[in-house]
């Protein structure tokens, strides 16, 4: 992918936004770099829950080993209005392993509880399977996040038992197939 055309998906109310190199970098040097970048207002608060410089670190490092992993990581939410804001994130772990991807999403608290984070994950979901080599789309969450719980639940995705342990705790995994999708 070529960094200097963005990709981008739109939804009724959202449009997402892959992370680049020309967006991970501003984001480092704060978030009024990056809402300038974007063409947004700037949050009063950034990153979304369950973000944090580790997270962001990671993503600047798959993109720096890779540019064209672009769309296979992070993908910024903007709401679409006037004006517009920067919402929330979300994407993948990285591109298909063995036709499966991981998605993740977080909204800032403001804008929790108005189906923001289950738009921007169909969006997400209908993105990956795209692509033909992607069979299926997981998502793993602490029992405890129920609106999480919601979001993979409203995506089509079913329960399909333990995930990987996150900081200790268990976590549970969902997946939707692709023939599930269609």
């Amino acid at each position: 992918m070529d960094n200097s055309i963005p990709l981008v998906l739109r939804t009724a109310r959202l449009e997402l936004v892959a992370c680049t190199l020309d967006l991970v970098r501003p984001e480092a040097a704060g978030v009024r770099v990056l809402a300038a970048m974007l063409g947004v207002a700037e949050p009063e608060h950034w990153p979304p829950p369950l973000n944090d410089e580790k997270s962001q670190q990671w993503v600047r490092e798959q993109l720096e080993a890779d540019p064209a992993i672009a769309g296979w990581v992070l993908w910024y939410f903007v709401l679409l209005g006037t004006p517009q804001q920067l919402i929330g994130n979300g994407g993948f772990k990285g591109r298909p392993k063995n036709g499966l991807v991981e998605v993740g999403y977080s909204v800032l608290p403001d804008f929790q509880g108005n189906g923001f984070a289950t738009e921007a994950t169909r969006a997400l979901i209908r993105w990956a399977f795209s692509h033909p080599e992607v069979y299926r789309v997981a998502a793993e969450t602490l029992p405890n996040l129920g609106a999480s719980l919601s979001v993979m639940r409203k995506c089509g995705m079913r329960y399909i038992g333990k995930g990987a342990p996150e900081e200790g705790a268990e976590t549970m995994r969902y997946e939707i197939s692709r023939a599930d999708y269609a």
